[in-house]
């Protein structure tokens, strides 16, 4: 349990933050880049989840929400034992299984691609877009990290995943909103 009884600490004001190991680093580092873009991608989630209240897939998207914040306490920890216990909160291949459910079943009623689509539609799959592209920054943030530091394998399919997921539920949800916006290529020659 988690309980915030100060918001401020004064820790921070050197420009270096803790990790859940008890050691600080940088700000900057790319480990806390990692975590900012996770939380960056979060926080878009939340909107988009408002755009989508009362439609089933905003309790998928809440759900997805509590994994990123699994997610971020995974990569506050640092280390290359990747294992779950009490003490220790890890991403486990079961979380990227079950998004590839949902990817799945969003995409079961979804007519074949038959050119790329430009972000937009409904005001719902426009925020689902932007939480894809915020997605995909913590991705790249991630695997720079992972390019210098152990990072967690079923975190790094789990983003990866998610951003399939918003995608398809992006399509899924302009279906029921007069279809995708299609690219059309060359428009303004």
């Amino acid at each position: 349990m988690v309980k915030l009884n100060k918001i401020y600490t004064r820790t921070g004001d050197d420009g270096t933050t803790g990790l859940v190991d008890g050691t600080r680093c940088a700000k900057h580092d790319a480990r806390i880049e990692a975590i900012g873009a996770v939380d960056e991608a979060n926080s878009a989630l939340g909107l988009t989840v408002v755009a989508l209240s009362g439609l089933e897939c905003a309790s998928v998207l809440i759900r997805i929400q509590n994994d990123l914040f699994d997610l971020g306490a995974d990569l506050a920890t640092p280390g290359s034992d990747f294992s779950p216990s009490d003490m220790v909160l890890r991403i486990v291949p079961a979380q990227a299984a079950w998004l590839e459910q949902q990817i799945d079943t969003a995409n079961a009623g979804a007519p074949p691609l038959t050119s790329f689509i430009l972000p937009g539609g409904s005001e719902g799959a426009a925020r689902l877009h932007v939480a894809r592209a915020s997605v995909r920054r913590a991705e790249r943030a991630m695997t720079a990290l992972a390019a210098a530091e152990p990072v967690n394998p079923a975190a790094l399919a789990y983003i990866n995943r998610l951003s399939d997921y918003l995608f398809v539920l992006a399509r899924a949800v302009n279906a029921g909103a007069g279809g995708d916006v299609l690219w059309v290529p060359g428009q303004n020659r």
